[in-house]
């Protein structure tokens, strides 16, 4: 920690393969930032990896299960199918071409991470899951000054949550409509038991607040989460050539004095596999199809061509509206007199709800 500002400063960064270098901000200019190039490619990758157990796979067995037990007219159908519209992972595709391992390794680590913390369904809603890190209300070391995800996920979850919230209250108005539909209690009792959804709400639902955390966090998950990691995140940001590299292509130094990092880099025809990835997963024509976050609820594709109440058509139109402001506040961002934007020294815009889907696809 700054002894004078109390901001959290870099330490070191240690290589944990091959020779285990420890780099600090003392060594070379071309070693510390070589060091902080291999950390941008770990942190690239895992993110990319960690995405696929904690999206894909928690929301996409949660709507199995709904598909397995909701009738197709099911007004909760109908929300959950508004989220979820082999070419990545097969043998020599893009990920083998790009990443530092295989596709092999890829089913490793979701197989590891899955039933240990990417897998929790309740225990990754954005608060929990924030606060179980120690990234929000730490009570063993202090609070970030600056989060920029957090301060803008949170305006995303609060308008998701509203709008659920009026669905949810307004098709179950009295507690008894819920205990009494017995599609949605089958799907929540198959999410148990033979979906293995873990950390699920435990069956009976027994009222509606339940069911509004649950169609919030999918939600969060197909429409905020996912993209977070995966979607925008990358072009953006975390995947920028040259300094985030998905790979190094020659072994990593056994010792330090590095003069010249290209030799690690990627040559051209790696670059554009890196690009190429990326670029799949943009989705250009979204603006053309409706597929932002500002229009997941949209009128008319939201319902499933079922009767759609007052209330939840003016709810809808909030949240629209809820996501154009936030967008202008994307809009609005810019670098301050110290040269910082939310505290950081890059403007950034990655959850912008014009701009990234509100649903999965593989």
């Amino acid at each position: 920690m700054h002894p004078k500002t109390d901001d959290f400063l870099p330490l070191a960064i240690k290589t944990n393969v091959g020779s285990n270098l420890t780099y600090t901000p003392l060594d070379s200019d071309n070693d510390w930032l070589f060091a902080k190039m291999m950390f941008n490619s770990n942190d690239f990758l895992h993110s990319q990896i960690f995405h696929l157990a904690n999206s894909h796979a928690v929301a996409e067995i949660v709507y199995l299960a709904a598909l397995r037990t909701l009738g197709a007219r099911h007004p909760v159908r109908a929300f959950l199918d508004r989220m979820g519209n082999k070419t990545l992972f097969n043998p020599g595709g893009f990920f083998d071409q790009t990443a530092a391992v295989d596709q092999t390794a890829v089913l490793d680590f979701v197989d590891q991470f899955y039933p240990t913390v990417a897998g929790q369904f309740r225990g990754n809603y954005f608060v929990e899951s924030l606060v179980s890190r120690g990234l929000l209300k730490c009570e063993y070391g202090p609070n970030l000054k600056h989060f920029p995800f957090a301060e803008d996920a949170s305006l995303i979850i609060n308008s998701l949550r509203r709008f659920v919230a009026t669905f949810v209250n307004t098709y179950y108005s009295n507690p008894s409509f819920l205990k009494d539909d017995t599609e949605i209690q089958n799907w929540v009792s198959e999410a148990n038991t033979e979906a293995k959804v873990i950390d699920f709400p435990p069956a009976p639902l027994a009222n509606t607040r339940t069911l509004i955390d649950i169609l919030t966090q999918m939600a969060y998950l197909t429409g905020v989460n996912h993209h977070l990691l995966n979607s925008n995140a990358p072009s953006y940001i975390t995947g920028l050539l040259p300094f985030h590299p998905s790979a190094f292509f020659k072994p990593l130094p056994t010792s330090k004095g590095v003069e010249d990092i290209t030799p690690w880099l990627a040559d051209l025809e790696h670059a554009m596999y890196q690009v190429t990835l990326q670029l799949r997963f943009q989705r250009p024509q979204l603006p053309a199809e409706h597929g932002e976050l500002v229009d997941m609820f949209s009128e008319g594709a939201f319902n499933n061509g079922t009767y759609l109440p007052s209330s939840v058509k003016t709810a809808a139109r909030r949240f629209n509206q809820d996501m154009q402001e936030i967008g202008k506040r994307m809009d609005a961002k810019g670098f301050d007199e110290n040269g910082l934007s939310q505290g950081m020294p890059y403007v950034w815009r990655v959850l912008d709800p014009r701009k990234i889907p509100y649903f999965l696809s593989v």
